[in-house]
């Protein structure tokens, strides 16, 4: 069991880790030996989240997310699998733990009459300003 919050643990069967060829560091080992790892985790069917923090986890996850509700984290930054592999955890876990947090709930206001005026007063100089660039016309002369 991976220990997400006290309320929260991720069985570890419900993770699937792919190990892939890696750009990046690693010297002539990078062509020769998969040392990224592609962490899956299947949000929609997974019995270890709430409801709540599911949806939450989801749109978090944006682009990370398959059309079939499969979290993808590719860890690509170390040269072993195992930091690799660790640091695809540590992300996955750390996306579990802003989902937990509920957003705050956005108040509605209303500008203050002091900010309206000032707003049309502004409009009213830009508007003359406008007008006084104006060429003149016959009829005003």
């Amino acid at each position: 069991m991976i220990q997400v919050t006290d309320t929260i643990s991720i069985d570890e069967n419900e993770i699937h880790e792919d190990f892939i060829l890696a750009s990046g560091p690693g010297g002539q080992n990078v062509n020769k030996v998969a040392t990224a790892v592609q962490l899956r985790f299947d949000v929609l069917n997974s019995p270890s989240l709430p409801p709540e923090v599911r949806e939450r986890l989801i749109r978090l996850a944006g682009s990370r997310m398959t059309k079939d509700g499969v979290l993808i984290i590719t860890a690509r930054r170390f040269r072993t699998q195992e930091g690799n592999r660790e640091d695809a955890l540590v992300r996955l876990i750390e996306l579990v733990r802003r989902a937990m947090e509920k957003p705050k709930p956005r108040r509605r206001t209303t500008p203050k009459p002091a900010a309206k005026k000032r707003r049309l007063e502004e409009k009213r100089q830009r508007g003359a300003t406008k007008r006084m660039r104006k060429p003149v016309s016959k009829a005003d002369e």
